[in-house]
């Protein structure tokens, strides 16, 4: 029904239409156009005397354009941005903070690129992460400083899995993510919070709908990826699917509609999700996101290009294969008891048979069960993600505040989480469970980051112990001695604290994460572990169904169901 009053003029403003629309005559005066101009013969009569009647004064295109110019200038201008995410590491540095951020981003970013030549982006690994990523590269080496290398970074034991920067003169660039490290010297990103950014570098983050934003629309001084494009990436980013009347299967979609061509979706949103489609299947490729990053440039027409390019060098799954995957997938989760509607409350443990390629999709549940107005799931990792529907209007149904909701329920067992402590050489051994001689590791820097406040037994600055410690913390877990690790058993942190630093959301999507912490051995198994079949379930597992439990339970207190 919105669609169709759109098409016949109930729209109440033209705001995002208007500046598409300029972007695309843009576009066609600054390439197509311009082409013509320089490769084609201006000897047809006819067909010169009529571009001239056009475009001589008094001509209706001439007239069209000074009208359209009138109509800009008329158009108030836009109030001064405010500063942007970035931080710069002083020792890396000798700006100051004044120096190097301003309205209009990196003030200094020209003397910085006289200090590097180089810089390696580190960026999160979904869309908005992989296209902040190509956008700052692209700004970087507008000022000469050429991105050699790229690296995705996921929060969990990823974030301390990342290789250190390859060499020394290295600018490290961090995007759309929000825990910090000294290392980097460059730091942007969106989210509402932000850890492990120091006391002496800048802190200010711009909120914005998706990071890309931020760099395209705000740092550069020229915009770096189309509005068109920056719109559907953040309506992606956000999820914010019922304001464009867009469905589970619109989202889900492995097929598209060629142009005459036979090259390019027809549709601007399905490019987009398409696009976003791909880049999940194929994500977790060795080096896929990589090569994505290195190779393409602000578009996303031309990242969708480089994905299927990419997927026939590698010899991955087509997506025509993918969607044979999917449409199994759906089917088994319409049968699967870990996934149930309840009310209008869909309960979902695990996610399912997620081995073949492609088959895997977030709103699988969505699309089961249409009507349902929230999803709480359980993943055995140790998270609990309760969203809304985002294919759904009113998204905050009711009231209802998701993150509150969350917090209710943790309360419920505070005095007991705040009791049962989590020594740090838990939270070291875990957090390093995918680290390798070349990563960077958990160090005292992400501790203070998470827990500064919260620590116990931590030696103070002033103690002849601290440097011991530090260093015993900032050295790889598998090359810890016995001694070292019985150390690192003494100090400790409150699951609770645990559990509140490593979890957040907002109203219509929110996690409790870091749940498998709970009651875990201080030392990595001897040998091969294996669950033995009918045994009981991990206590942390067991912890994990319970918060689960305990959210669909003060949801359906809170819209009386």
């Amino acid at each position: 029904m919105d669609i169709i009053k759109e098409a016949i003029g109930f729209i109440k403003t033209y705001e995002t239409e208007s500046t598409e629309e300029l972007d695309e005559f843009i576009r066609a005066v600054q390439h197509v156009i311009t082409d013509y101009r320089d490769t084609k013969s201006f000897n047809d009569e006819v067909i010169t005397n009529r571009i001239y009647s056009l475009l001589a004064e008094g001509g209706e295109l001439h007239e069209l354009i000074q009208e359209l110019i009138y109509l800009l200038e008329e158009l108030p201008d836009k109030e001064p941005s405010g500063p942007v995410g970035f931080k710069m590491s002083s020792n890396e540095s000798t700006l100051t903070k004044s120096e190097i951020i301003n309205e209009s981003g990196i003030r200094k970013i020209k003397e910085l690129s006289n200090s590097y030549d180089k810089a390696e982006i580190y960026f999160h690994m979904d869309l908005d992460g992989v296209v902040t990523a190509i956008a700052m590269k692209s700004y970087l080496e507008k000022y000469g400083i050429v991105v050699v290398g790229a690296h995705k970074i996921q929060y969990g034991d990823l974030e301390f899995a990342i290789p250190k920067p390859s060499a020394d003169g290295i600018m490290p660039v961090l995007v759309d993510f929000a825990h910090g490290k000294p290392m980097f010297t460059i730091h942007t990103d969106h989210h509402d919070s932000q850890a492990g950014v120091e006391d002496h570098t800048s802190t200010d983050f711009s909120s914005a709908r998706s990071n890309v934003e931020t760099i395209s629309q705000k740092v550069s001084p020229t915009d770096l990826f189309p509005n068109e494009d920056i719109l559907r990436i953040s309506t992606i980013d956000s999820a914010d699917y019922a304001k464009h009347g867009l469905e589970p299967d619109d989202v889900m979609n492995y097929v598209f509609k060629l142009s005459e061509t036979g090259s390019v979706p027809e549709n601007k949103w399905v490019l987009a999700l398409l696009t976003n489609k791909l880049l999940l299947a194929y994500k977790n490729k060795p080096g896929f996101l990589e090569k994505l990053v290195m190779r393409c440039t602000p578009s996303l027409l031309n990242i969708y290009q480089t994905i299927i390019n990419i997927a026939k060098e590698e010899g991955y799954a087509s997506p025509t294969d993918m969607k044979k995957n999917q449409d199994k997938y759906v089917d088994a989760q319409s049968k699967n008891p870990n996934l149930t509607l309840d009310g209008n409350i869909i309960i979902q443990y695990g996610g399912g048979a997620l081995f073949k390629p492609g088959s895997y999709d977030r709103y699988t549940p969505f699309k089961l069960y249409p009507e349902a107005d929230f999803l709480v799931t359980a993943w055995p990792m140790g998270l609990v993600q309760a969203s809304c529907n985002p294919f759904k209007k009113d998204r905050a149904l009711k009231g209802v505040n998701l993150a509150d909701i969350a917090q209710e329920v943790l309360s419920k067992v505070e005095p007991q989480l705040k009791e049962k402590m989590v020594p740090v050489s838990v939270i070291k051994r875990l957090g390093e469970t995918k680290a390798n001689e070349d990563s960077v590791g958990f160090n005292t820097s992400d501790l203070y980051a998470l827990y500064r406040e919260n620590l116990v037994n931590m030696p103070p600055t002033d103690s002849e112990y601290y440097n011991v410690v530090v260093s015993i913390i900032d050295t790889p877990w598998v090359q810890l001695s016995e001694k070292q690790k019985l150390i690192l058993d003494t100090i400790s942190v409150s699951m609770w604290d645990v559990v509140q630093a490593n979890s957040g959301g907002h109203k219509c999507i929110t996690n409790i994460a870091s749940l498998n912490f709970f009651e875990r051995a201080k030392r990595n198994p001897k040998g091969k572990y294996t669950k033995k079949p009918g045994s009981a379930p991990t206590r942390y597992v067991e912890f994990v169904k319970w918060v689960q439990k305990e959210i669909v339970s003060v949801l359906k207190e809170k819209i009386n169901f």
